[in-house]
């Protein structure tokens, strides 16, 4: 049992680090804590003016911003249930969250509610604009006066002191319904209650360590538990300066933004870290001097570090750990970065447990683990050897859901005498560091019952020259591999469209040679788009099977 509470812990941020700078939409001007704190107040004051009660819906919509931030603060402060929607979700899918999870407030960003039809949302009372907070909408007898902040002139010069939450609210009460936007295709609204996302928080105070003020860089979307628990809730609670773009950038423009903010800690996603190991590091190192170079042991180690301290630099010199979870790391990107000693780690979660289930220090983490099981958490293995023989991945914990919200079915399909089944397959050592192998539902069974794990096929194939990105499939119980080509390097290195396929041939040959009889690839499809992902970008397998 956790013996704290979840709001005391952002009241008393804002309290503490009043002065600070808290929000920018990067690159523009920021705003202090003490103007989060008024500003919240406000928020409160609509709230009870529009009959928001403890546990009613508010609904989010839209891309990194101060005020998505603001509101998402101020709606668990007053002890509402917050519903982050991603933004780039579809119309008809907002329209419906907004209605299946009884929402009675919406913010959401201009472009977005353009698109959508405020009579089909029936539950909702008022409708406001993220991009400057102003009402646009009150439906029929719900239409009561709400002040703007600019007329509400009461909470302008409140001080530390007059910053209030909700006491009432405890661990097990509701504060978020988080919609996933899964692989499989279903959208299910998983229920978070307090004690979930405040474990989540006690987990990364007691190992990021963060300095106070430091500068973070959000942009990962918070509409995603990953990015919302570590890029938002614990930064904003140590007081540090949260910097949010609004979509996940381009390597170039990733890299040149953390020059400029010299961040410590960096949360990304793979496949950032794999473009840019492969634009960037690839071609030096495989280049015939440096290959013999990098043979000789002095000279290795003498490059190696040249390499470390470039990269360093490159993410702004003062890095004390680069995060990365939501989809498996290349092996041989994750080999080389522990080569070189880069403080570079990889975390495991999902949605259900707030998300995070494993982690471990770089310093102390193991190679191809997805971390080590954090506090609270429970990790089991439904397999007769659970670190040899790979299984399904069972959770117990403070961090776990309540159950999707109106989905009886799903979640006694999940949740079972006290334990999620993860859908994971995978191993756990003796000492409680995690291996992914795969998901279950995509677990193909060769020829003579053998378990493939396509994504470690993909991890083998993507490595292969001028490959972009690939998915394994199996059809006509046969393998097949989809690639989109690295269509930058092939145009930089001047090759014609019509060699591809002759060079996507060569690697699949050269992939079967490294893979076992029973997984070898058959044929490879090159498509000319890349492929659709979910916000952590795992490609949505259910779309192309």
């Amino acid at each position: 049992m956790i013996d704290e509470k979840l709001i005391p812990h952002l009241v008393g941020a804002i309290q503490e680090y009043w002065d600070l700078p808290a929000f920018t939409n990067y690159p523009g001007t920021s705003i202090p804590y003490a103007e989060v704190g008024r500003r919240m107040m406000w928020l409160h004051h609509i709230f009870e003016l529009a009959g928001i009660q403890k546990g009613s819906k508010i609904a989010l919509v839209g891309k990194n911003c101060s005020n998505w931030a603001l509101t998402w603060v101020s709606t668990l402060c007053y002890g509402a249930a917050i519903v982050p929607i991603l933004a780039n979700f579809s119309y008809e899918d907002t329209q419906h969250i907004v209605n299946h999870s009884d929402a009675e407030l919406l913010f959401v960003s201009k472009d977005k509610y353009d698109t959508l039809d405020p009579d089909t949302m029936r539950k909702l009372k008022h409708i406001f604009i993220l991009d400057d907070m102003q009402l646009v909408f009150s439906r029929g007898d719900k239409a009561v006066a709400l002040p703007t902040y600019s007329e509400s002139t009461q909470f302008h010069a409140l001080k530390p002191n007059d910053i209030k939450g909700n006491d009432a609210c405890d661990n097990d009460d509701l504060a978020a319904i988080i919609y996933t936007s899964g692989t499989t295709g279903f959208s299910k609204g998983v229920m978070l209650p307090h004690r979930s996302l405040l474990a989540n928080l006690i987990v990364a105070r007691e190992n990021l360590l963060f300095n106070v003020g430091v500068n973070v860089l959000s942009f990962l979307p918070l509409a995603h538990a990953y990015a919302c628990s570590f890029d938002l809730l614990y930064p904003f609670t140590r007081g540090n300066h949260l910097n949010f773009l609004d979509r996940i950038p381009a390597p170039k423009l990733l890299l040149a933004a953390l020059q400029d903010l010299k961040p410590q800690v960096v949360l990304t996603v793979p496949l950032l870290i794999e473009k840019i190991y492969k634009k960037q590091l690839q071609p030096t190192l495989e280049s015939p001097k440096m290959k013999v170079m990098l043979k000789v042991p002095l000279l290795n180690k003498v490059i190696l570090k040249k390499i470390h301290d470039k990269l360093m630099t490159a993410f702004g010199g003062n890095i004390r750990e680069l995060i990365t979870g939501g989809a498996p790391m290349n092996a041989e990107v994750e080999s080389f970065m522990k080569k070189i000693k880069f403080p570079f780690t990889i975390g495991y979660g999902m949605t259900e447990c707030g998300p995070l289930i494993s982690y471990a220090n770089w310093q102390i983490h193991r190679f191809e683990s997805s971390g080590k099981q954090v506090k609270y958490i429970k990790v089991k293995v439904n397999s007769p050897q659970p670190d040899k023989v790979p299984g399904e991945l069972m959770i117990q914990g403070e961090q776990l859901f309540q159950g999707y919200y109106k989905y009886d079915e799903a979640t006694k399909d999940v949740l079972k005498d006290g334990w999620l089944y993860t859908g994971d397959i995978g191993t756990v050592d003796k000492d409680g560091f995690v291996y992914i192998r795969g998901r279950s539902k995509n677990v193909i069974l060769g020829p003579s019952g053998e378990n493939i794990y396509p994504e470690l096929v993909e991890q083998k194939l993507n490595n292969m020259p001028y490959v972009g990105e690939s998915l394994i499939l199996e059809r006509d119980r046969q393998l097949h591999a989809l690639v989109y080509p690295d269509f930058e390097s092939l145009d930089h290195e001047h090759i014609p469209e019509s060699q591809i396929p002759e060079l996507m041939e060569e690697n699949r040959q050269a992939l079967n040679k490294l893979l076992a009889d029973f997984s070898r690839i058959v044929k490879l499809h090159i498509i000319n788009e890349p492929f659709q992902k979910t916000p952590t970008q795992k490609i949505k397998r259910y779309l192309y099977s």
